[in-house]
């Protein structure tokens, strides 16, 4: 499950959480445009069941969005799911810098600094959904509560079609 070369910050802090998981390797293609649908394909899985993380200003504090890559990260409802009134999409620098990953590789696991985190409900549907391992072509799929276990997270409708 856990080899070497698929040590990760995000599979470090599954494995001292005690976490069940599974991480998937695929050939990661540098000209794909949308890396979250790349894994969905090459791993032949719903794009329904892997989720992609974003890191998101709302009203000033940097916030995870965990939303499916079937669909798109709903700003205003996050905002609301936060008690806040706006958010903005992150700068990538910025995003890249708090949370130790490369774009295209956002672990909502094991982030250099720790950030508040919502998760879209329909993570929820599934017994197991994928999510960045915290590089490119690595996937880890575990349960939705225990993801919302180690990154201390809330669920809420942040997802739209």
């Amino acid at each position: 499950m856990n080899r070497p070369s698929q040590s990760t910050p995000a599979v470090a802090a599954l494995t001292a959480a005690g976490v069940h998981f599974i991480v998937q390797n695929y050939a990661h293609n540098p000209a794909s445009g949308s890396y979250g649908v790349e894994a969905a394909t090459a791993l032949n899985i719903k794009p329904s069941r892997v989720f992609k993380t974003l890191m998101v200003d709302v009203d000033g504090t940097l916030t995870v969005a965990v939303v499916p890559v079937s669909g798109t990260l709903d700003l205003k409802a996050l905002a609301a799911a936060c008690g806040k009134k706006r958010a903005a999409m992150a700068d990538p620098a910025v995003a890249q810098r708090r949370t130790g990953y490369v774009l295209g590789g956002i672990s909502p696991v094991g982030q250099r600094h720790r950030s508040p985190a919502v998760i879209d409900e329909s993570a929820l549907e599934f017994e197991t959904i994928l999510v960045s391992g915290g590089r490119r072509g690595l996937e880890i799929e575990l349960a939705p509560v225990d993801l919302i276990r180690v990154i201390s997270a809330r669920i809420a409708p942040i997802a739209a079609a």
